[in-house]
């Protein structure tokens, strides 16, 4: 199955149960014993019986079933699963069936891991998470009960994305990108959905999937599976159509599809349906423009052949015009990595300000402000509203360069164009002395390597 956006943020959802609840010390594996000072009794008849030990309750079973197997899961499914049997309608046993397909994931046992997904399925229709997780189970043990319930939980996903609208998207990002990521979500539970009726054999059905997949967003897997549909159809010509593609698509974020591997069916498919291989680059290089026209009007991607900093050409923010930085040879650039909606960045901003006045009379020195949002649309109101003082860029890639994956980060380039300095969050308290302190090294001669 394709990766997506959607699946992760879903999928990361699912939390362990049973360790929060061994950490929580809601309940007592041991009471206090409260003691009277002695007294002599006054006869023998005063003295009091022994009262009979109160029975533990469900949570004080549960509690201890959680805390006697330790960090052992083997103990610990055991003991929840005994638990199960005993109280089949314990009030929190969602919680302890998640626990059980946390634990089973890690045993490996993907068969009971499955089973718990689709009793949490069963108790919460609209836990989209664990539907998810459900449907992978089910995938990998492949016998077809199973993959139909698979094929009808992803029609309960598509059909929940169906019916999401803007008044439900997080305020960091604006209408336009929160329709780009519904996109994103249908495309990918429709090639969800296609991919388990191929394993179902229902090829009809998948191809209409696929197809769906691709009309909503053109990606290399969706239009892989078209290809391998067609060829066992023998329909060479759509095939060669699909693989070629799939060839110019499989690259960046379009899915985890190996070019290599599409090369060789797109060749196997052209030989039999002309007899050799003539003719086949031309068409290649051909689908490639086209697609690649396609893909760059929709989703253009910038200094996608740069290979350092000096080879970008950014554009300044809001208005979009051209930044070279193929001038930043022999310099110091300071990058300030941030994003809109990013509280922490918001923060740093005047303290990265004042480092940058600090050497601004420094000819060799470049500050810059790199933003990483998706949606651009949200960056020039933020900038008339917040006005900040230093030089303010879209990345343009230079995030992707420098694998930037948390905001805000920080990253000193010296004259060698070697990284000198890399700060990820923000410690206020410290920070504007740090990267101060950083910048004057990489402009010491003392500071180059030997």
């Amino acid at each position: 199955m394709a990766s997506s956006t959607f699946q992760m943020r879903a999928i990361a959802s699912l939390l362990l149960f049973a360790g929060a609840l061994a950490a929580s010390g809601q309940l007592s594996t041991q009471t206090e014993k409260k003691q009277n000072p002695p007294t002599a009794p006054a006869s023998a008849a005063a003295v009091k019986q022994p009262t009979a030990a109160k029975p533990p309750t469900p949570e004080e079973e549960l509690q201890q079933a959680i805390s006697s197997a330790g960090t052992d899961r083997v103990m610990l499914v055991r003991n929840l699963e005994t638990f199960l049997n005993k109280y089949p309608e314990a009030q929190n046993r969602s919680q302890i069936y998640r626990a059980l397909v946390e634990a089973c994931i890690q045993l490996r046992d993907n068969t009971r891991a499955a089973a718990y997904a689709e009793r949490i399925v069963a108790l919460n229709p609209n836990d989209i998470s664990i539907t998810l997780l459900a449907i992978q189970l089910l995938q990998r043990q492949n016998d077809e009960p199973g993959l139909r319930r698979a094929v009808s939980y992803a029609t309960r996903i598509l059909e929940y994305v169906n019916r999401t609208s803007p008044s439900e998207r997080s305020p960091r990002i604006s209408e336009a990108q929160w329709e780009l990521e519904k996109k994103n979500d249908q495309a990918s539970t429709f090639f969800m959905r296609g991919d388990i009726l191929m394993k179902l054999r229902d090829f009809v059905a998948a191809q209409q999937d696929f197809q769906a997949s691709y009309k909503i967003l053109p990606a290399a897997g969706a239009a892989e599976r078209m290809g391998e549909i067609a060829e066992l159809k023998k329909d060479w010509n759509s095939a060669i159509t699909e693989y070629a593609r799939a060839f110019a698509l499989a690259e960046g974020k379009n899915g985890n599809v190996s070019r290599k591997e599409i090369r060789q069916k797109l060749g196997n498919v052209w030989r039999m349906g002309h007899g050799s291989e003539d003719g086949l680059g031309e068409y290649l290089l051909r689908t490639y423009d086209d697609v690649s026209r396609l893909s760059s009007s929709t989703n253009p991607k910038k200094n996608t052949d740069a290979r350092e900093v000096s080879d970008f050409t950014v554009r300044k923010a809001p208005e979009g015009a051209p930044f070279p930085l193929r001038g930043m040879k022999g310099k110091v650039l300071v990058l300030n990595f941030w994003a809109t909606w990013c509280g922490p960045c918001h923060a740093l901003e005047p303290q990265f300000a004042r480092v940058a006045m600090e050497f601004q009379g420094a000819n060799d020195i470049i500050f810059l402000a790199a933003n990483c949002d998706e949606d651009e649309t949200l960056v020039a109101p933020y900038l008339e509203e917040n006005k900040p003082h230093t030089t303010v860029v879209f990345s343009d890639g230079l995030d992707r360069l420098f694998a930037i994956n948390s905001f805000p980060t920080v990253v000193i380039i010296d004259r060698e164009g070697r990284i000198a300095y890399r700060s990820e969050g923000f410690g206020p308290d410290t920070f504007e002395q740090e990267l101060a302190a950083a910048v004057r090294r990489s402009i010491s001669p003392m500071s180059q390597n030997p």
